[in-house]
C-alpha cells in the first residue's frame, strides 16, 4: 500500500498547479481527475489547450507525484461518455497509469443494463491492460456491498474503488463492506461522521488501523488515495499534511 492525493483536494486550481501543491505537501503519488472539459480546469493558461500530447507531457512532468490512478468524473448517460472514456484509457495506456475510476449509474437504472454498459467499458479497458473500478457511491447502483458483489461477479475484471465514507455518513449506522475487499483495487479516505460526510482530520469515526489490517487481509496493495474538500475556517494545507503522516503512519 502507498499514500496518495486526488487532485480534486484542490480543485480551483488548474490540474498542473494541484500537482505542484500536492507535490509541496510531500505527496508521493496522486490521482488525476478528468472531468468535462467546461466543468474543470486542466490547465492554467488558456492558450494551453485540452489535448492529448498536453495531457501526457504533464503526466511525465510530474514524477514528484506519479500519476497512480485516473479518476474520469463524468455521468455515465452524458453524451461525451465514450469519447471521454476512449480518450482516458489511451492517455492512461500511454503514461502506463492501470487504475481507471469510474462512476455507476444512479439508482433506478435496471441492473441487467448496468452490468452491460459495466461490461464494455471493462472489456475495452483490459485489451489496453488497464483496470476499471466502479466508485461506491451513495444514491446510486454502486451503494452498497450486496449490489457491486453482484456486478463483480457478473463482469470479468471488474474492479471497486472504495470510499468508507459513503458506507458511514447519513445512515444509522455503518454498513459493512467487508464482502467486497477483495475486488478493491483503489480506496478514498477522509474522516466522515453519520452526521458530516467530511470533518476535520482525527474528529470523525473512521477506524484507520482497524481499515489498514483489513486490507493487508486480502493482500491490497493499492493506494490510500487522500480526498479532502476545503472546509470552512480550517488550514486546508494542514489537514491535507494531517492526513498524509496519519496514513503513513499505518504503513
Amino acid at each position: 500500500m502507498h499514500v496518495a492525493a486526488s487532485t480534486r483536494c484542490y480543485s480551483e486550481l488548474s490540474l498542473k498547479e494541484s500537482l505542484g501543491k500536492l507535490a509541496d505537501l510531500e505527496f508521493s503519488a496522486s490521482e488525476i481527475v478528468i472531468g468535462k472539459k467546461a466543468e474543470t480546469k486542466f490547465f492554467p493558461e488558456d492558450d494551453e489547450a485540452e489535448t492529448f500530447e498536453n495531457y501526457v507531457l504533464l503526466f511525465r512532468a510530474s514524477r514528484r507525484v506519479a500519476p497512480t490512478a485516473i479518476y474520469l468524473d463524468i455521468e455515465p448517460d452524458d453524451p461525451e461518455f465514450m469519447e471521454r472514456f476512449r480518450f482516458t484509457c489511451e492517455l492512461a495506456k500511454t503514461v502506463k497509469v492501470v487504475q481507471i475510476t469510474i462512476r455507476s449509474s444512479l439508482l433506478g437504472t435496471p441492473f441487467n443494463e448496468e452490468v452491460e454498459r459495466l461490461r464494455q467499458l471493462t472489456q475495452m479497458a483490459v485489451l489496453d491492460g488497464l483496470i476499471i473500478g466502479v466508485a461506491t457511491e451513495q444514491k446510486r447502483m454502486s451503494e452498497d456491498q450486496d449490489s457491486l458483489r453482484s456486478f463483480c461477479k457478473s463482469v470479468r475484471d471488474l474492479t471497486i474503488t472504495l470510499d468508507p465514507s459513503h458506507f458511514i455518513f447519513g445512515l444509522p449506522k455503518p454498513r459493512e463492506f467487508d464482502a467486497i475487499l477483495e475486488y478493491v483495487t483503489h480506496v478514498r479516505m477522509r474522516d466522515t461522521t453519520k452526521d458530516k460526510f467530511q470533518i476535520q482530520v482525527g474528529q470523525g469515526i473512521q477506524e484507520y488501523s482497524r481499515f489498514v489490517i483489513q486490507l493487508e487481509k486480502v493482500n491490497y496493495r493499492g493506494a490510500l488515495c487522500v480526498d479532502l474538500a476545503e472546509l470552512p475556517k480550517l488550514n486546508h494545507d494542514a489537514e491535507m499534511r494531517k492526513m498524509r503522516l496519519l496514513l503513513e503512519s499505518l504503513l
